[in-house]
């Protein structure tokens, strides 16, 4: 399958505790830190959440 990487770009503080426990879940624990998931339904999920802290592209 697929897979995307997933970098966040932007700090959670200010962020509500929903998105900052979705960052938590796809594995972001501090800023410019990139993880790659695989890339299923759940994950675009929970990047929708959070679009606008994280930048997306092929891995």
């Amino acid at each position: 399958m697929a897979q995307i990487k997933i970098k966040q770009i932007k700090s959670r503080i200010g962020a509500p505790a929903v998105q900052k426990r979705t960052l938590d879940s796809l594995g972001l624990k501090k800023m410019n830190q990139t993880v790659v998931k695989e890339d299923t339904p759940s994950i675009r999920g929970m990047v929708e959440r959070v679009h606008h802290l994280v930048e997306v592209t092929n891995a």
